[in-house]
């Protein structure tokens, strides 16, 4: 008998095989699909981002000075959803 190793066809030369994986979704036929046919649009001209002591100044207004406040006097966090969506 052969070891269990010679056995397994993963490991035979020229045998592409994978029982454990299944099968890759989709074909690579269409693989780049979506980013070919979506129109190309020219970058814009952006504004010269804050550096170094000016970036933190605008950190700290935004967080500290101009932050929104909630009841009690508390500042709201800054990615706090509407009592809406919460489940």
């Amino acid at each position: 008998t052969l070891p269990a190793r010679a056995r397994d066809p993963c490991t035979l030369p020229g045998h592409i095989y994978n029982s454990a994986m299944g099968k890759v979704h989709g074909s690579l036929a269409r693989a780049g699909k979506v980013k070919g046919q979506t129109p190309k649009v020219a970058k814009q001209e952006k504004k010269k981002a804050a550096v170094a002591r000016a970036k933190k100044r605008l950190q700290y207004n935004k967080r500290f000075i101009n932050a929104p406040v909630g009841m009690g006097g508390k500042r709201i966090q800054p990615n706090k959803q509407p009592a809406g969506k919460l489940g």
